[in-house]
């Protein structure tokens, strides 16, 4: 709805704006009004300037991005029904962000299973009598590549027991408590300034609806008393010019209170959207904490895991098929002596 400038509700108050005129002429209160050039909008009950009017507005915080300036407008619901105000987005922001972190949390659990019932195989798997019997240095290296899979299987269950308190349970546990009934307080006190914002511009219209009904009570009344049409006499004229005068003091005082009331929401959103910017802030350097930590704990395990292979790999590389023959030898001879030729 478009609405015109209020600078010249004063008029309302000054006598020769509401003396009586010419007939068919048109009063100068109601001539100034249709002659104002509109400057602003209002859209949902809240005020904005028109594109192109007025000093040009300043970010409240320029090079940041920041909430508090770039969500005043409603947002137009795609399914056509109410529209979605500013705040109201924010809010929805938050809500999504406490899901994922939820979302995430469920999947460092997710992969929590995954290394426990890697661990628990693993140590199944080392504990496996096959080719338990081999001999030699190269029996010595297959013993320890059983054994460094027992040494891995604690080395991921170690690990997934650490993600489980270092990064599963502060994903999960962050704002646990009172984060959605804070943002229920948050939503219903802007909620309630919106509605009173909407119920001051309510008025201002039933307000402005009535003053040009005086008005044109006003200037029938004028012009029959002019053209002789009725026995209206100057007392009804001055009559119907002090309603006139008081619809327009009415005016003004609803636009006061509009004015008031659109002032303190502003404030508000403003406090409120930037608190909201600041729990996301908050939120996301939580997570990348905690992500970071989930890569410093895997990067720990290759370590510790390359740590288990290392006595495989040196015994590896020790294998000696001729030290192993000679242990085998030594220790399954039958005797060194060589058959020969019978005499007969």
């Amino acid at each position: 709805m478009m609405e015109a400038s209020f600078d010249t509700e004063e008029s309302f108050d000054d006598p020769s704006c509401l003396a009586p005129q010419p007939p068919g002429s048109v009063s100068p209160a109601k001539r100034q009004i249709r002659e104002v050039k509109e400057t602003k909008t209002t859209v949902n009950g809240v005020t904005f300037p028109l594109p192109g009017e007025g000093p040009e507005q300043q970010l409240l915080k320029p090079n940041e991005w920041s909430y508090c300036d770039f969500f005043w407008a409603d947002k137009e619901n795609p399914q056509g029904t109410a529209s979605v105000g500013g705040f109201e987005v924010l809010l929805q922001k938050q809500l999504k962000g406490k899901q994922m972190q939820k979302e995430m949390s469920e999947f460092v659990h997710e992969r929590i299973k995954i290394e426990e019932e890697y661990a628990k195989n693993l140590s199944k798997l080392s504990l496996s009598p096959l080719a338990a019997q081999e001999e030699g240095t190269l029996g010595e290296a297959w013993t320890q590549l059983k054994k460094s899979l027992h040494d891995e299987a604690e080395v991921h269950l170690k690990f997934s027991n650490k993600l489980h308190t270092e990064v599963e349970k502060p994903l999960l546990t962050f704002r646990a408590d009172s984060f959605k009934k804070d943002l229920k307080k948050y939503d219903h006190h802007i909620a309630d300034l919106r509605k009173q914002l909407a119920s001051r511009f309510a008025s201002v219209e039933k307000s402005r609806r009535a003053l040009a009904d005086r008005q044109k009570d006003l200037e029938v009344k004028t012009q029959q008393l002019e053209i002789k049409l009725s026995n209206k006499t100057e007392e009804d004229i001055k009559k119907a010019r002090r309603k006139s005068t008081q619809a327009g003091d009415d005016l003004m005082r609803c636009v006061d209170l509009y004015n008031q009331t659109q002032s303190k929401w502003f404030e508000e959103m403003v406090t409120t959207s930037m608190e909201l910017e600041k729990l996301e802030v908050e939120r996301i350097e939580w997570i990348q904490q905690h992500l970071r930590q989930y890569t410093t704990l895997r990067h720990e395990t290759d370590m510790f895991n390359q740590s288990t292979v290392e006595p495989v790999d040196q015994l590896l590389q020790g294998v000696d098929p001729a030290r192993d023959r000679e242990l085998w030898v030594k220790e399954n001879n039958t005797g060194e002596v060589r058959p020969v030729d019978m005499d007969l």
